[in-house]
Order: C-alpha cells, then sequence, then structure tokens
C-alpha cells in the first residue's frame, strides 16, 4: 500500500512531532484533537520547530511553508477518512486508547492500518479490540520525533506481513531507521530504559551520590549523552511511574517494582520538566 496521507489522533508532543516528521518528508497529514485550541497549538508547535531548523539551515522558509501547507488540523475524526493510516497518539492509558481506536476501526474504510504510538501497552491486546486485528501495528516514535532516528515497530500477534511492510516503509519515508519488535511489555528500548531509570532513583533514596554526580557517573562512564534522571525529568516522572506499574502487572516479577521514591515524587507533583520541577528545578 502507498502511504499519501498520514492521519494522527493527538496533537501534543508526540502527535506534532509525528505530524511534522511526515509534512516535511513530502506526506500530508490529519491531525485530530478533542478542541480546536489543541490543534492550533500543535501547529504553532511543529512551526516554531520548522523555524529552529532555518535559523540552522537545514530547511529554507519556502520547506517550512510546503510542510505546513501539507498538515490539516481538525477536531473531527470524520477527516481521517483521507488517511491510508491512523496513529493514534493520545495519553499513555489503555481505556482511552480502546475508546478511540473503537471509534477509528467503525469510520474508516477496511483496508485502513491502524497504528499505537504506546511506548508499553501490549499491540495484541490493542489489536483485538478492533475488527482488523491483521492491519493493527505498534509505531513506537521516540521523542523530540523530528530528531530521533528510531522508531519500533511492534508486531501483535495478528499481525499481517502485509501491514508491517507498509509501515516499515512509511518510516523510512520518513528518514527513520526501524527496528522491527516482538509484542512484550515496553518492546525493547524502554524495557532496558525504564527500570535503568529506576534503579537511579534507588539510587537517588538511597543517598548514594547526587541527582547530579549519579547522571555525570553514566554519562561520562557508560558515554550517554544524558543522564538516567535528568532523562525521567524529560520523559516524566508520572509515565516512568505507569510504565513500572505495567511491567510489575504484566510480568508479576518484583525486579520491576517502582521505587517508592519515584512514586513519592509523582504523588507530589514533581513530575519534571512539564511541572517545572521534578528531580531537578526548571
Amino acid at each position: 500500500m502507498t502511504i499519501s496521507t498520514v492521519g494522527i489522533i493527538g496533537a501534543g508532543t508526540m502527535g506534532n512531532g509525528i505530524a511534522q516528521a511526515c509534512a516535511v518528508s513530502g506526506i500530508n497529514v490529519v491531525m485530530v484533537d478533542i478542541s480546536e485550541a489543541a490543534v492550533q497549538k500543535g501547529i504553532a508547535t511543529v512551526g516554531g520547530s520548522l523555524d529552529r531548523l532555518i535559523k540552522k539551515e537545514k530547511i529554507s522558509e519556502a520547506d517550512k511553508a510546503a510542510a505546513l501547507a501539507r498538515i490539516k488540523g481538525s477536531t473531527s475524526y470524520d477527516d481521517l477518512k483521507a488517511a491510508q493510516i491512523v496513529i493514534e497518539a493520545a495519553t499513555e492509558n489503555y481505556d482511552l486508547k480502546v475508546k478511540i481506536l473503537q471509534q477509528i476501526d467503525a469510520l474508516v474504510a477496511p483496508e485502513v492500518i491502524l497504528a499505537s504510538n504506546t511506548s508499553s501497552i501490549s499491540i495484541t491486546k490493542l489489536a483485538a479490540v478492533t475488527g482488523r486485528a491483521d492491519k493493527f501495528i505498534g509505531m513506537h516514535f521516540f521523542n523530540p520525533v523530528p530528531m530521533m532516528a528510531l522508531v519500533e515497530i511492534i508486531r501483535g500477534l495478528q499481525t499481517s506481513d502485509a501491514t508491517h511492510d507498509s509501515v516499515k516503509a512509511l518510516a523510512e519515508t520518513l528518514g527513520k531507521s526501524p527496528i522491527t519488535v516482538k509484542n512484550a511489555p515496553g518492546f525493547v528500548v524502554n524495557r532496558i530504559l525504564v527500570p535503568m531509570i529506576n534503579e537511579a532513583f534507588f539510587v537517588l533514596a538511597e543517598g548514594l551520590a547526587t541527582p547530579e554526580d549519579i547522571d555525570a557517573g553514566m554519562k561520562l562512564g557508560c558515554n550517554q549523552p544524558i543522564g538516567p534522571l535528568a532523562l525521567a525529568d524529560m520523559i516524566g516522572l508520572d509515565v516512568c511511574l505507569a510504565v513500572m506499574d505495567v511491567y510489575l502487572e504484566e510480568f508479576g516479577d518484583s525486579k520491576y517494582r517502582p521505587c517508592p521514591l519515584l512514586k513519592e515524587m509523582v504523588a507530589a507533583g514533581r513530575l519534571g520538566r512539564k511541572t517545572g520541577r521534578g528531580v531537578y528545578q526548571y
């Protein structure tokens, strides 16, 4: 299947990032959110991101104008009928995703592929709530989407080869480097990454080192571009906790027990950069 129009549900950080990646690659986008204000904020974010690329002389003003012209913002799911694939990029909440996916499944043509940008929820389980499980797949982009090369393509038990091949080709068209992953909690990257972040919170809670020294140790000793605690602040401590909770529930293994300090900070509303305070102050 040739994909010329991508539907995106959610105009937040991930949704507008995916929209930008598609638009600069010559693919039309329909980006839907619940309010006009959310849609316009998403489009404005794309515009600001493109402005930064102009300053770095990576694109021209004409490139920016062409990319923005390819993005149609909407508050109506009906506009998604023009897409060959619809990517759900809503909040990491199973019940919400199911509600959205069932609405889209009933609306778009039978041949349309449905994808979820989930970072931890079972693709097999999400596929099963739709009437097109063979055309359902995970497309896990990484933040910030325009800059990060990786896309995890997650096959549910029911995902067809044709669906996988179409989505892999789309990722490559976007200039990404996709990896194919079997369905399992956290897939590959977050399965390794989030428990490492959780362990960094245990190290912090035990007073073994300051946040700055923990992060410096991992940057200088493991060649990581950002320390795990600073990364947790960027991801959102609530997201890290939610992912650990999924692992603990799905695997039933105590090694995935969320650090009490992480839970305490989330309870206090110290979620990281988005609230101005997490491990660090912003």
